[in-house]
């Protein structure tokens, strides 16, 4: 990002003097002083481009994490130790400070966003009707790209946004939707409950959790012949070299263990299926692309950063009985039902060399979501980082995962 320091400098001082001159933890200092990677760098980022953030903080800890309403109520970053700490989420600067807005996506980034599924297929809503699925024909709806959330409700540590649209998918059926998405900052005592697992202490942690609701709100209910959605989380965060993504999966069932066909096969030095547990390479620099069907999936993965000793759990809900899921490959499918619960991508360049990041996701899914008129489906999802210690790190990994750290560190 080229921006000449002294006019970036008036622009800040303008901004904070008017918005954060009332915050504790102030960001009104001189533009030398911030640190490209930490925190208060990026929400000196968006105060500078007039974008309008919300900030949900503990009083009890250096916990932050900024959302912001116009980015559909995302979670743009987070902090496990204030302005200060590392930020965890990944962020286009290049193509936000631009202004750009492209018609078929904008890929600002932001460590946890809703989206809805499915991609492709016969149900999909990012290709109208009797279009062919290529990229020049797939849009992603403004209502999960460039349109703002509604903000319902804001506290200091939680925030609800609403949203209703009406989208037609791939087959030309209707839905009226109402979606409602509620974020709140948890302590870490009240992960460790919600995990049944007691923590070591001296830790910095920053944990969140967003429940998101689609309702349906036609007339008509939604049914698997005119096609499902689901609720789609997207968790883009900064990739680097030393950082492995590990998903246990379920040995006892049968069937394909991980789905690694996405962007053609994954390579074996790539990835590893071992004991439980499913190991992929995170570094920015091989685009691939993994998934785990609900026959194999658990409610609990995550990745470390060995250099940044950052740890970060995801955790999803599950339903109580089997369910289907949407398939969200491109063009015609065996079966628009059979799709994955938690898929991780790994960026790296395309044919032309070029690169939208780099960056690597964590996502999850709801099961599809049939329902009659007045019906909520809900997926949950919970996120933390967690630095510190190596050794105490290791703990928690044993404790929730029953695996070594070193054993993370070393596969690749």
């Amino acid at each position: 990002m080229k921006t000449k320091t002294i006019a970036l400098f008036s622009i800040l001082l303008l901004l904070f003097s008017c918005k954060f001159t009332t915050k504790k933890n102030s960001l009104a200092m001189d533009i030398k002083d911030y640190i490209k990677g930490t925190y208060a760098y990026d929400a000196a980022f968006f105060a500078a481009n007039k974008i309008e953030t919300i900030e949900l903080s503990d009083q009890n800890s250096k916990a932050r994490v900024l959302l912001i309403p116009s980015y559909q109520g995302r979670v743009m970053t987070s902090s496990a130790n204030g302005n200060e700490g590392k930020s965890f989420g990944w962020i286009n600067y290049d193509l936000i400070e631009s202004g750009i807005k492209n018609k078929q996506f904008n890929p600002v980034g932001g460590e946890e966003r809703f989206w809805m599924g499915p991609e492709g297929g016969p149900n999909s809503i990012y290709f109208k009707p009797g279009k062919e699925q290529v990229f020049a024909n797939w849009v992603v709806p403004p209502v999960i790209d460039t349109e703002p959330f509604n903000v319902k409700e804001k506290g200091k540590s939680n925030v609800t946004f609403t949203k209703s649209v009406r989208l037609v998918n791939a087959s030309g059926s209707e839905f009226n939707i109402g979606i409602e998405r509620n974020v709140s900052l948890l302590s870490a005592d009240e992960f460790s409950v919600l995990l049944g697992a007691n923590f070591p202490q001296g830790l910095n942690m920053v944990v969140y959790q967003s429940e998101n609701m689609i309702k349906n709100i036609g007339g008509q209910a939604w049914t698997k012949e005119n096609g499902l959605l689901s609720i789609w989380m997207l968790c883009m965060f900064n990739p680097s070299p030393t950082t492995t993504v590990f998903i246990p999966y379920k040995q006892e069932s049968e069937g394909v263990i991980v789905n690694d066909n996405y962007f053609g096969k994954v390579p074996s030095e790539r990835l590893k299926v071992e004991d439980g547990i499913v190991y992929f390479q995170i570094d920015g620099k091989f685009r691939s692309k993994i998934g785990l069907p609900p026959t194999r999936a658990t409610e609990l993965c995550g990745s470390y950063d060995s250099k940044g000793k950052v740890l970060t759990l995801v955790w999803c809900s599950l339903p109580n009985e089997p369910k289907v899921y949407v398939n969200s490959q491109w063009g015609e499918q065996v079966n628009p039902y059979a799709g994955d619960v938690i898929n991780s991508y790994n960026d790296g360049p395309v044919e032309d060399g070029s690169i939208m990041g780099p960056f690597y996701e964590i996502e999850t899914s709801s099961p599809a979501a049939e329902l009659l008129p007045g019906e909520v489906l809900s997926h949950i999802q919970r996120i933390a980082h967690i630095q510190g210690d190596e050794q105490k790190l290791n703990e928690i990994v044993q404790l929730l995962f029953n695996v070594d750290l070193n054993s993370i560190n070393t596969k690749f």
